[in-house]
């Protein structure tokens, strides 16, 4: 492989950690196997169901309450095929955040080991395999330094909206349609209440701890999506308030890595990198 074509592969693993969805998917139409269906369930059309805002709430709530929060992060996503039907890709990632500065992603798989931080001052996205490191300054909020992180170098979290400083403020702009869907055990065998709803041009399942109020799957597809991709965001481990060391948000391995532009994978302009043939990007939400 060229040094030209690995920067280019390195730039694109380092800044463009996940595609860029939450995920997420339509209710079913009959009762999944260990899932309670809720008495009456309201329709697609039953607007906004008190029950399932209350619900939503809840969990915003406890996130936002979080000082610091650690959590698995498995994202799985369709992709279309030469033969037609999509083919399945997953990444997984360990996520710790500290509010209101601090935010640390380590992905370990699919694919090489990538990894991002953030300590408040900089953003830091590394390369392992590839040696590769780019480095940017960045604002002082977690909030702030992901809009920065997406405009300049087309990183996404398909997590996002767990870890923002208002995640309900964030779900409710664009919110048309919530109803209650029932209770589950299916994931991880905990109890679980399932909502569904629709915000933007995304319709959304999320699977919501019954006792911690903490997100456990997240399931989506894209409205305008004539595909109807699948999009599915899974959450486990999680750690709420702990004490997180001070070195956590800074990685020793990337200062002696080789230093790459801060810049979108799909920049012409930047030295030594010449874009791939063109394709049709993923949506960014």
């Amino acid at each position: 492989m060229s040094y030209e074509k690995l920067l280019w592969r390195g730039t694109v693993v380092a800044l463009s950690l996940f595609l860029a969805i939450s995920g997420n998917a339509q209710p079913p139409h009959k009762t999944p196997q260990g899932t309670k269906a809720a008495t009456n369930a309201p329709t697609y059309q039953a607007g906004l169901e008190p029950r399932a805002i209350d619900i939503l709430k809840a969990s915003c709530a406890r996130l936002a309450a979080a000082k610091s929060m650690a959590f698995t992060a498995t994202v799985s996503y369709e992709s279309p095929s030469r033969l037609g039907p999509p083919l399945i890709y997953s990444t997984r990632s360990k996520v710790l955040m500290q509010r209101p500065d601090k935010l640390r992603v380590i992905t370990l798989a699919d694919g090489p080991r990538s990894e991002f931080y953030y300590d408040g001052k900089t953003m830091t996205a590394f390369a392992v395999p590839e040696n590769l490191v780019a480095v940017a300054d960045a604002p002082p909020t977690i909030d702030a330094a992901l809009k920065v992180a997406y405009d300049t170098g087309a990183i996404y979290f398909p997590f996002t909206d767990v870890i923002v400083a208002d995640p309900y403020k964030d779900l409710s702009e664009g919110l048309k349609i919530a109803f209650y869907i029932g209770q589950s055990e299916v994931v991880e065998g905990i109890p679980t209440d399932m909502v569904a709803y629709v915000t933007g041009d995304v319709f959304i399942q999320i699977w919501i701890g019954t006792d911690d109020k903490l997100p456990r799957r997240i399931y989506a597809i894209y409205l305008n999506d004539p595909a109807r991709l699948r999009h599915v965001l899974e959450l486990s481990d999680w750690k709420l308030d702990e004490d997180v060391p001070a070195n956590a948000f800074v990685s020793d391995d990337a200062s002696g890595a080789a230093r790459i532009a801060f810049a979108r994978p799909d920049a012409t302009d930047a030295p030594g990198m010449k874009p791939p043939p063109k394709s049709k990007p993923s949506k960014a939400q």
